[in-house]
C-alpha cells in the first residue's frame, strides 16, 4: 500500500513539472534586443533590451504595460498606442515612449544611476 501511496504521489509531481515546464515555455519572450522603430520616424530606430530594463534595473513589467491583464504575456504598446493617431484618450506611440522613456531616465540620473538622456543615445546611428 505503501508502494502505491508513493507512486501517486511521484506521479503527481511529475505531473506537477510537466505542467510548469510548458507554461513557462508557452509565455511571449520578445526579442532582446527589439528594435523600436516607428513608421514614418526620422530618427534611426531604438534598440531596446527587456532584460536590462527588468532584471538588471528591477522595473515591473507593469510600469510600461499598465494595461495588460496578463504579466506573463504582455501586448506590444502600439496595440493600445498607435501610430498616427490618438484612440481611447491613449496618446500616440511616439509621445508615449518619449513621455515614459524620457521621464523614468531622467528619474534614473538624478537617482545617480546612469541611464540614456539624449536623443543620440538611444537614437544611434547604425
Amino acid at each position: 500500500m505503501a508502494k502505491k501511496a508513493f507512486s501517486i504521489v511521484l506521479m503527481v509531481f511529475a505531473i506537477a513539472f510537466i505542467l510548469t515546464i510548458t507554461m513557462v515555455a508557452a509565455q511571449k519572450k520578445p526579442a532582446e534586443p527589439m528594435s523600436i522603430k516607428l513608421e514614418g520616424g526620422k530618427l534611426p530606430p531604438v534598440n531596446f533590451s527587456h532584460i536590462t530594463h527588468t532584471e538588471k534595473t528591477k522595473i515591473d513589467c507593469i510600469k510600461c504595460h499598465h494595461k495588460d491583464k496578463d504579466a506573463n504575456n504582455p501586448e506590444p504598446c502600439i496595440k493600445c498606442h498607435l501610430i498616427n493617431e490618438v484612440k481611447d484618450n491613449a496618446p500616440k506611440a511616439k509621445d508615449t515612449y518619449h513621455k515614459n522613456c524620457i521621464d523614468c531616465h531622467k528619474e534614473s540620473v538624478a537617482k545617480g544611476t546612469a541611464a540614456p538622456t539624449k536623443c543620440n543615445e538611444c537614437h544611434k546611428k547604425q
